[in-house]
């Protein structure tokens, strides 16, 4: 069931991620909101087996197919109109962080819904108590509606409204300007979605069938484990406009392929304390990855193919890593008798995300300076001149004039030239182009140190 969810996750991605860059995020939120919530409070009133039989199984999974399909459209617009309302990048990890804070928080209570409708209903819970927590869930929708229904279109896409800059196909060109971004923002999310989904779904089965703990001991665990989780998510975003987005995923890269040896220790002792204290602390780790994600995979692209591309990188992990999961941690404990391969398994992703997350750019506030400075091909430029310099006047205002500036300045080494053509050829934001000229204000044009690719690359935020 959490394959399937994940392969209809992916072939809404190009449906949603479509009407997302040509309409906006706002009104394709509403209808992806509406698909899950809907699809979420009617699987609460499906008949049981013993009414319509086996099309009970098949109307169940339709709508499971339904949530998947509108959750595949959900996180692209929900975390882009977070980040994309974020005026600088001092706090846009921060900001974007939040949506990411409602998968946790929603889990966790889930969870505890759950577990009080199994206390309430006791041995009638697989008969009607299961369905009361998907009926409930039509009052999140209300308020989910609501709140969104009162907020405005971002500005950025605003923006690329009044300028005409609409793609009319930007599923396709996302995928024809920037596959790597695309196939990195995948592979960055291997060691987040894994383990992800060991800890959440893999763990009933290996903890009732093989470890002999009660389901409520595990629930609780998890209950407390989404609770810690949804705490860490802003402090970790917010790390990572302090240290950089990259460099706070890989931390967390490193800290889950740690800890999922110690998690596994900790269950394989099969004292009850001891699992509770696995299970409630197996979400940390995961959430320390979760938090700076929305914004390192969201600013990889273009803002008028962001909702494409972040959203088929993002959802194309559901299918690769997240769902085949628990199948394969399944696979490799009955062929080794241990858990240690699991481990290897987490460590693997680990070191992929690790090496997607290098090759990704990282538009952390003052990181690109600090990347450019020390670049070493940049080193080997010719200074600029004074008179290049004064030429600059007050610098250029718009991709156009960079594009136009670019192409005439000879003291740009070819590399360097071509990063920064391309890097104009899909200008994130002419916003941030003042901002990236107070930044480079640092870098003194008398100083013959500083060559003129130091300068660009400064401001325009390219390492």
């Amino acid at each position: 069931m959490c394959f399937s969810s994940g392969l209809s996750r992916g072939r809404s991605v190009p449906i949603f991620g479509h009407y997302g860059d040509r309409i906006g995020r706002k009104a394709t939120l509403i209808v992806t909101l509406l698909m899950t919530g809907i699809a979420t409070a009617a699987v609460g009133l499906v008949p049981g087996y013993d009414t319509i039989g086996i099309w009970g199984g098949i109307i169940l999974t339709g709508l499971r197919l339904i949530q998947g399909i509108g959750v595949g459209g959900e996180w692209g617009g929900s975390v882009l109109l977070a980040m994309e309302w974020a005026q600088t990048n001092k706090n846009r990890g921060f900001i974007a962080s939040w949506p990411q804070f409602g998968a946790p928080a929603g889990l966790c209570l889930a969870n505890m819904m759950v577990l009080l409708f199994s206390w309430i209903s006791g041995d009638q819970f697989l008969i009607w108590g299961w369905r009361v927590p998907f009926l409930l869930s039509i009052v999140m929708v209300a308020v989910g509606m609501w709140i969104r229904l009162g907020l405005l279109e971002t500005p950025v896409f605003q923006r690329i409204l009044a300028e005409n800059k609409v793609e009319r196909a930007p599923t396709i060109e996302v995928l024809r300007r920037q596959p790597r971004e695309v196939i990195l923002s995948a592979l960055l999310r291997l060691a987040e979605q894994t383990p992800g989904y060991i800890f959440n779904a893999f763990v009933f089965t290996y903890g009732t069938t093989v470890l002999g703990a009660p389901r409520d001991l595990l629930l609780s665990g998890l209950i407390v484990t989404t609770a810690l989780g949804f705490i860490t998510v802003p402090i970790a975003g917010a790390l990572s406009d302090r240290i950089g987005r990259r460099k706070m995923y890989i931390i967390g890269c490193v800290f889950v392929a740690v800890f999922t040896f110690v998690y596994f220790a900790l269950l394989d002792t099969k004292v009850p304390a001891l699992i509770f204290l696995g299970v409630s602390l197996s979400f940390i780790p995961v959430m320390t990855m979760y938090g700076p994600e929305a914004a390192l995979i969201g600013e990889a692209f273009t803002p008028r193919l962001r909702y494409s591309g972040a959203s088929i990188g993002y959802q194309l992990a559901s299918i690769i890593a997240g769902g085949p999961a628990p199948f394969i941690s399944t696979w490799l404990f009955a062929s080794y008798h241990s858990t240690f391969p699991i481990g290897i398994y987490v460590v693997i992703c680990a070191v992929i995300s690790i090496a997607s997350a290098l090759l990704l750019p990282d538009y952390t506030e003052g990181g690109a300076i600090r990347q450019c400075v020390r670049t070493r091909r940049a080193r080997r430029v010719p200074p600029v001149s004074l008179a290049a310099w004064a030429r600059l006047g007050p610098g250029p205002q718009s991709s156009e004039q960079w594009t136009t500036f670019a192409r005439s300045e000879h003291h740009l080494h070819g590399y360097l030239k071509r990063k920064i053509l391309r890097r104009c050829g899909h200008w994130r934001d002419d916003a941030v182009i003042p901002q990236r000229l107070a930044q480079a204000s640092s870098i003194n044009p008398g100083n013959r140190r500083h060559s003129s690719a130091q300068w660009w690359l400064c401001v325009a935020g390219i390492a």
